[in-house]
């Protein structure tokens, strides 16, 4: 009788492809990445890891990363250990017990490519009795529809560490990721959800550019928080305190006004401060992440005040980037960390820099850094949109810097028009938005510029004047 249902009705891997994308999808909020696909794919045609990297020009590293992840979810759903050599035999066995117990329910819906219909009955009674209740929907809630798709993460361990460290263990209640545009926030904040959501009831990512009110944000996170309660309760924070939350907001930089100094919020914002300064001072075992570009006012003061509130500085890749120059086909490893320190370690400057060395250089990193450096080509549009955040007094200060080595606080430039007030507040704004470099000198402070920004700045003198 089985053999006739394995001939009759063999398993289609378009099948297993869609069963697992509605299981990441109930587990993540997230469909499977087209990197998920290709190794359920190649390991179901049993190739090799460096197969499956071959073909989808990848790593074989990210190809490994990414089937262990998917090789896990695969198992607790099915209650057995599912590996990359026995993921077929297993699927098929599973697919047979469904033929064999559901008869012509299942070869009207599962043959004919429906899965749905059968979610649940992949499971046998054993395998249903197996699974913790802490993995069921009724326990847990993610919703991730306003999260980026979880692509490569770069070696960042010590950081990722530290924030797993105040949010699982310590339960910090407002932790801050704030650094320069394009330096890997965001993908750290989808890692950090990745490894730590299962400690959580529920886990909602938001961004604040979604929302053009701090009321409108905050009715939001109640809408969704009140689906899981019978009695509607009267405060964000009394949901806070009934399950155990982990809510991302990203852009926070979205709420500040541009052309004026950093952390200034927007009109319909004013109270945001407040706002979470309740959220680090009351008590709950709930958790804010907030991504920013800028560093919000009054987050110093709070983090002084609570000890509920932390903030990390993200700064630029160090040896981990060579994995991505490596991915990406550039050439003379030996010039790879010149380049990386040129462009500041950043991942985004460094992925488009790479562009522009395989487009005009065949991908040789000796002959790019023999032009005259540091180039700035497509970078220019994605450095313009925080230069037309500053105000005047800072894009003053900027033009100061740009033409001096380092500068020296204690003396006002001479080519500042503001007073020396005026002079220390934009500087301490460009601090906040990460653009200036302070570095310590005989018990004293000087700033300077990073290289591309520095270059940047030039570009807009000429233009000014």
């Amino acid at each position: 009788m089985r053999g006739e249902l394995i001939n009759e009705f063999p398993m289609d891997v378009q099948q297993v492809l869609q069963w697992a994308d509605e299981l990441v999808f109930e587990r993540t909020g997230k469909h499977l990445t087209n990197l998920q696909q290709a190794v359920l794919l190649g390991v179901w045609d049993h190739q090799k890891y460096r197969e499956i990297a071959q073909n989808y020009r990848s790593t074989e590293a990210n190809v490994k990363k990414a089937a262990g992840a998917l090789l896990q979810l695969i198992s607790q759903e099915l209650g057995k250990q599912v590996t990359k050599s026995n993921l077929r035999a297993t699927m098929e066995r599973y697919h047979i017990s469904n033929v064999s117990s559901v008869g012509n329910f299942v070869q009207s819906n599962l043959v004919g490519g429906n899965i749905n219909l059968c979610r649940e009955s992949w499971h046998s009674a054993e395998t249903s009795h197996q699974r913790s209740p802490s993995r069921t929907n009724t326990d847990k809630h993610y919703d991730m529809t306003d999260a980026p798709e979880r692509d490569h993460f770069y070696d960042r361990s010590d950081e990722l560490t530290t924030l797993k460290q105040w949010i699982v263990e310590e339960n910090i209640r407002l932790v801050n990721l704030i650094g320069l545009s394009g330096i890997g926030k965001t993908a750290m904040a989808v890692e950090l959800v990745d490894q730590i959501k299962d400690r959580f009831d529920i886990v909602i990512w938001r961004s604040h550019n979604q929302f053009l009110k701090q009321i409108s944000l905050e009715n939001n996170l109640l809408d969704i928080l009140s689906q899981h309660q019978e009695t509607k309760l009267n405060s964000l924070i009394e949901y806070l305190r009934s399950y155990r939350c982990l809510i991302i907001l990203d852009d926070l930089q979205e709420t500040f006004n541009r052309g004026e100094l950093a952390g200034t919020y927007l009109p319909g914002y004013q109270n945001y401060s407040k706002f979470l300064k309740k959220i680090a001072s009351f008590s709950h075992n709930s958790c804010f992440v907030l991504i920013s570009s800028e560093k919000p006012l009054g987050i110093a003061t709070l983090e002084a005040e609570s000890l509920y509130c932390r903030s990390l500085h993200l700064t630029g890749l160090g040896e981990s980037a060579r994995e991505m120059l490596k991915t990406r086909g550039l050439t003379d490893d030996d010039k790879w960390l010149e380049l990386i320190t040129l462009y500041d370690g950043n991942p985004s400057w460094l992925n488009i820099i790479s562009t522009t060395i395989l487009d005009l250089f065949n991908g040789s990193v000796t002959q790019f850094l023999a032009c005259p450096m540091p180039f700035l080509g497509d970078l220019e549009t994605i450095l313009s949109e925080s230069y037309l955040r500053l105000s005047e007094s800072e894009k003053s200060v900027m033009f100061c810097l740009a033409r001096v080595q380092s500068l020296d606080i204690t003396h006002k430039p001479t080519d500042f028009s503001g007073s020396h007030a005026d002079f220390l507040k934009a500087l301490q704004s460009l601090c906040r938005r990460f653009l200036v470099n302070k570095n310590l000198e005989n018990g004293g402070s000087s700033f300077n510029l990073k290289p591309v920004i520095k270059e940047y700045i030039k570009l807009q003198i000429i233009n000014k004047e």
